[in-house]
């Protein structure tokens, strides 16, 4: 584990293995970088794989002020840390981070968006639910908070959050409640404009689970219709988790489209 510094003065935590060119992955709200642990072993054989931690939660530091700007700083200073090209693959809320990141570096090759949080119509949480979370927060019941995003907004199934609870780094999601209503909030401000993105020629995937929600799906087309040089590809069974619940088959679709020439 190292630390890079951000834009902010903020340390970075980053973990690194593997040969190969550099592959970045960016993990989504209440993760950190454990969030790839099923899909390393096989990646690590293709890329040299760098994971982190976003800033507030695990190894990294935090700012007393948050923006997503500097969230997306912080991807863009790790890439051009590790330097060269550098292949980035975000899932979820990283995902938004990772797409803002390449206005941010020249030295991104291959792009991979899974579910990127961009909301077209809004995040879809109400007053309700935040003043709701704010309060769980407040009284520092964390994994109540983390139940309240899993169960209420993000409608997982009971048997996913099952499996959540299982396993080993459930308490790391606990350990980052605090993080989730920002990212919602950052998530309901931001609005996606194609035409910044005009100037982007990078490769890009966007991949969706086959039994995501629909609007899932039409974030990706919206994204497709707006990246010059995208596809979609979609993980057969699989909704907003597959690293997890079928790592073969996403390490499958990412060294497919990275090897590709």
């Amino acid at each position: 584990m190292e630390h890079i510094t951000s834009k902010d003065g903020i340390p970075i935590a980053c973990w690194h293995c593997g040969t190969g060119m550099p592959l970045l992955l960016v993990h989504g709200t209440t993760g950190d970088h454990s969030a790839w642990v099923s899909t390393l072993t096989e990646l690590q054989q293709h890329f040299n794989v760098w994971t982190m931690d976003r800033r507030g939660r695990g190894e990294s530091g935090d700012a007393n002020s948050y923006t997503l700007e500097r969230e997306c700083e912080d991807i863009a200073t790790v890439i051009d840390a590790i330097g060269g090209s550098v292949h980035l693959l975000g899932h979820s809320f990283g995902g938004l981070c990772a797409l803002e990141s390449t206005l941010l570096t020249s030295n991104i090759n291959k792009l991979i968006l899974y579910e990127p949080s961009i909301s077209l119509t809004g995040s879809g949480w109400s007053t309700e639910l935040e003043i709701r979370l704010q309060t769980l927060l407040d009284q520092g019941n964390r994994e109540e908070s983390l139940l309240l995003f899993f169960r209420d907004l993000l409608k997982a199934p009971n048997q996913e959050i099952v499996a959540l609870q299982a396993g080993s780094n459930w308490p790391i999601r606990i350990a980052a409640a605090h993080t989730i209503l920002r990212e919602l909030q950052s998530i309901d401000r931001y609005v996606f404009k194609p035409q910044r993105f005009h100037s982007l020629q990078n490769p890009v995937l966007l991949l969706v689970g086959g039994n995501s929600h629909p609007r899932r799906y039409a974030t990706a087309e919206t994204l497709q219709q707006s990246l010059s040089n995208s596809r979609m590809g979609i993980l057969p069974g699989q909704q907003h988790s597959a690293m997890r619940t079928a790592p073969d088959l996403f390490v499958h679709e990412v060294i497919e489209f990275l090897k590709a020439t």
